[in-house]
């Protein structure tokens, strides 16, 4: 029986603890997936979103560590196959944002976008590719803003275009597996990061760029996610870009 035949899936979400990564812990949690919240820093917001998993009826631990690392996450994946026997899915929300033009952002904080977007992403999906049970989903997150192009988000959109390229090509080196590997696009989202720094008028400007006219939550998101988590077995090797229509 595949893993999406059972009631006992269990997921890995790595920046389990923020905006985004909140959200798909609670929507895979109320399709009763077992979840192992990852965090990199703030270990307070993910025991938050396992008891809000616990508060759900479902089951969560939370585990940190640096997405770069490869021995930190080869212990995530040890911790989610120690405390639930396996994994099925792993959506990596985790990545970081500074913007600036790319005239004016300097080298260090260029490598550090790199170092946990790019690398970050390959260590999990080299993780995940080895480790995933067949039936299962990875789920990896891009932008919105490769298609968009907005000023000062170069260096950020860079590292995305990076990680659908390592997307769309581990979907095809899976040939055989029942493994799909998908990323999700969000466009502007209403989280704590996205209103870092922005005025009021900004985020009216940029919540009017889509035909919705509004941003988007993290539920939005997530239920983008839970889809190709679950049910979406036929949606494979594929960018979904989530953002109302912006582009």
């Amino acid at each position: 029986m595949s893993a999406t035949q059972t009631s006992s899936r269990v997921a890995v979400v790595t920046g389990g603890s923020g905006g985004i990564g909140r959200a798909v812990v609670e929507r895979l949690a109320k399709d009763k997936v077992s979840v192992v919240v990852h965090y990199s820093s703030n270990e307070a917001k993910a025991r938050e979103a396992a008891e809000a998993v616990a508060a759900l009826g479902g089951r969560a631990t939370v585990f940190g560590g640096d997405v770069a690392d490869p021995e930190a996450m080869a212990a995530l994946f040890d911790h989610a196959t120690d405390t639930f026997g396996g994994v099925d899915v792993v959506a990596h929300t985790a990545g970081i944002m500074p913007l600036a033009p790319i005239t004016q952002m300097d080298l260090d904080t260029f490598d550090r976008i790199q170092r946990t977007n790019v690398r970050g992403t390959f260590v999990v999906n080299q993780l995940a590719a080895r480790q995933v049970r067949s039936g299962g989903a990875i789920i990896n997150f891009s932008t919105s803003v490769t298609r968009l192009q907005m000023p000062n988000y170069g260096p950020y959109a860079a590292s995305k275009g990076a990680v659908e390229a390592m997307t769309l090509i581990l979907a095809r080196e899976l040939r055989g597996r029942d493994i799909t590997v998908n990323a999700v696009a969000p466009g502007p989202t209403a989280t704590p990061l996205f209103f870092e720094g922005k005025s009021e008028q900004v985020v009216q400007h940029i919540a009017s760029l889509n035909p919705m006219e509004r941003l988007g939550t993290p539920a939005d998101i997530a239920e983008v996610t839970a889809f190709v988590a679950g049910p979406g077995r036929w949606v494979n090797g594929q960018v979904l870009y989530a953002n109302g229509g912006a582009a």
